[in-house]
């Protein structure tokens, strides 16, 4: 747990790892973490979280109090804490002739202006960096990250970026903050991970963070400590498993590899991209996504069935047909991909 915390802490600049075990755990550390600090802080009114419109962030208590997805919210609304959520930044918003920049800085805009009325009261701001998931693969501009950091640092408001489906190489750099800052602690206060840090092997997630808020729980007082606790934190073997990731990054080049690998995909997905039902053909990284024009009622789980049928594994989310492939895809696969696609929108 040491060597992946200093490791960990050497890639991202945030020099404190705290574990647990899945993504909607490292949602209610970094959540908790960042409501206690305000209060260690002589802050306790600072209470409130923001986070995007359409923004998925887990399934416990606290992370669908920051999660805007009806399915996995309405059922629960009763239970959960209130929360803000700021105009989504996915560039299919942007008005005509607004570049998929202009409209990020505009929807930072709108939250700064939020924050400037509401910071007394709010915590943290917390985002899915660059890919909104459940939103559809909802794609936005780096800028918005760098407009919105400086949002946060003008408010005194945390911004806690949750990496848990777009971390370790899923945007196309290690870490999707990357893509704004050299460092992902010039962008991030918190950063949340999991499913990728051990390549899906175990189960484990982390939340890192810097010195700063590490410092305002150092106390001999246990009431001013993180009262936070997982059976299974920290588990060495999972450690293990998230190093020998890191080791295969490395040596393998992976994040180069994958350079030619998502070149190689959009040349066998030409073909979809120019196909007339396909809308907002996009990708960032490892992931694609385009939308159906006349998807009708049922769309996603009639795709999905006839895709499985001829081996291939898709479930759209409503029209939105998307790929997040395992780094693996060799060219056959690739091609058995675009393939049934192709064949399916042609049905």
């Amino acid at each position: 747990m040491v060597e992946l915390s200093e490791r960990l802490a050497r890639l991202t600049g945030l020099g404190h790892a705290f574990y647990g075990s899945d993504g909607a755990s490292a949602t209610e550390i970094a959540l908790k973490m960042s409501f206690h600090y305000w209060r260690n802080s002589g802050r306790p009114e600072k209470t409130g979280f923001v986070s995007l419109k359409n923004g998925y962030h887990g399934e416990t208590i606290g992370a669908l109090s920051v999660t805007d997805v009806a399915l996995f919210k309405d059922t629960y609304a009763p239970l959960l804490r209130l929360s803000h959520q700021a105009m989504s930044p996915d560039w299919r918003l942007a008005g005509p002739g607004e570049s998929a920049e202009a409209y990020a800085r505009r929807a930072a805009a709108d939250l700064d202006a939020w924050l400037a009325t509401h910071a007394d009261t709010t915590a943290a701001v917390i985002l899915e960096p660059l890919v909104q998931g459940a939103a559809g693969m909802a794609m936005y501009h780096p800028a918005y990250l760098n407009a919105v950091r400086a949002s946060c640092d003008r408010h005194a408001v945390h911004l806690i970026a949750d990496e848990i489906a777009v971390g370790f190489g899923r945007t196309g750099t290690l870490f999707a903050c990357q893509q704004a800052a050299a460092s992902v602690a010039d962008i991030a206060d918190f950063l949340c991970l999991s499913k990728g840090i051990t390549g899906g092997y175990l189960p484990l997630s982390a939340v890192l963070t810097r010195e700063a808020v590490y410092a305002a729980f150092y106390d001999d007082r246990t009431a001013r400590g993180f009262l936070h606790s997982h059976s299974y934190t920290g588990n060495p073997l999972a450690c293990r498993a998230a190093l020998a990731v890191l080791d295969i990054f490395e040596e393998d080049r992976v994040l180069e590899r994958n350079r030619a690998a998502a070149a190689r995909f959009d040349a066998r997905l030409a073909a979809v991209r120019a196909h007339p039902r396909v809308r907002d053909f996009r990708r960032t990284g490892m992931i694609w996504a385009f939308e159906v024009a006349d998807a009708p009622a049922g769309f996603a789980g009639d795709f999905h069935r006839r895709a499985l049928a001829r081996g291939v594994f898709i479930r759209p989310i409503g029209a939105t047909v998307y790929f997040m492939p395992p780094y693996v895809l060799d060219d056959a696969a690739m091609a058995l991909l675009a393939d049934t696609v192709l064949e399916l929108l042609n049905t």
